[in-house]
């Protein structure tokens, strides 16, 4: 099968382990660097150019796309979608899954547990609005946020509208949600593949910090999920369009919450905590999912 990788690097780790994973198993495999693609849109006719050739014969594509260029990763992979090439994520799952707002209010609509969030676009009673939860500490998080980045703790209500309102005027969106003081810092990384949980680990949080990104010096270990926990990552990524996603988990006094749902999860804190082969598992999906001679 000839595969393309969408990713800004193949040095990155997780590319890198997709490159092996597919090539162990005999597949041709090249790494497009998305923000280089171009495109011929026709009717009936369309085309990705790569350095000025054709990209041609392709079978399955396999987005590793960044929160920076989410708009330009989505056009490419709709391209794709148009030339009738199958693709693991489709573009409009990542839309949805990127946007913490959209993907939260999917997940509610659905009955899958999340943390009680508010969102506004205008400062003119902030005070009022932040009374929607009125608990603090409270955490207010960009939209598009990730690794961590882009997430506050506001330890009170006039430093939660000094943030809401900072975030605003620099034309932001963001979303205030509670605390869930009993998660401690700690939190679940669910890995789904299709219909299964393949893998989890438990993020704890370093001293001093409250999130458990292990991109900021978090640890994590290997755990097993409960059955709630199980069915609430897979029915998340369901209901967002993601055959792989990362589907991260507060256990609250009230049950599981999900506080988000990651559709480009990285491979490499999964597969060094828990010593399983993930990407393998992910062109094995891809082989049975995508349609080639």
């Amino acid at each position: 099968m000839n595969i393309v990788i969408l990713s800004r690097s193949s040095a990155l780790y997780s590319t890198q382990s997709l490159i092996n994973a597919a090539r162990a198993r005999g597949h041709f495999v090249q790494v497009l660097d998305h923000q280089y693609c171009d495109m011929l849109i026709e009717s009936g006719k369309m085309k990705v150019y790569y350095n000025g050739y054709s990209v041609e014969g392709i079978h399955a594509i396999i987005p590793r796309i960044g929160a920076s260029v989410t708009e330009t990763g989505a056009s490419i992979i709709r391209q794709f979608q148009g030339m009738g090439v199958y693709t693991l994520l489709e573009a409009d799952s990542l839309v949805k899954a990127r946007n913490k707002l959209i993907s939260l209010q999917i997940l509610a609509k659905e009955n899958i547990p999340v943390p009680k969030t508010i969102c506004t676009n205008y400062t003119e009673d902030m005070e009022g609005f932040l009374t929607l939860i009125d608990e603090y500490p409270m955490i207010i998080k960009w939209i598009n946020s990730t690794h961590g980045v882009g997430v506050v703790k506001a330890e009170s209500k006039s430093n939660a509208v000094s943030i809401m309102e900072a975030f605003i005027r620099m034309k932001g969106r963001s979303i205030a949600q509670e605390f869930i003081k009993e998660a401690e810092g700690v939190d679940i990384r669910s890995f789904v593949i299709g219909d299964k949980v393949v893998a989890s680990m438990q993020r704890t949080a370093k001293e001093g910090e409250f999130r458990s990104n292990l991109h900021r010096g978090g640890n994590a270990k290997v755990i097993q999920l409960t059955a709630e926990e199980t069915r609430i990552s897979i029915e998340s990524a369901k209901v967002l369009g993601l055959n792989v996603a990362g589907v991260d988990i507060l256990r609250s006094e009230r049950g599981p919450l999900v506080i988000e749902v990651n559709a480009s999860p990285g491979l490499e804190g999964i597969e060094t905590t828990t010593n399983l082969d993930i990407a393998s598992k992910i062109i094995t999906y891809v082989e049975r999912n995508a349609k080639y001679i």
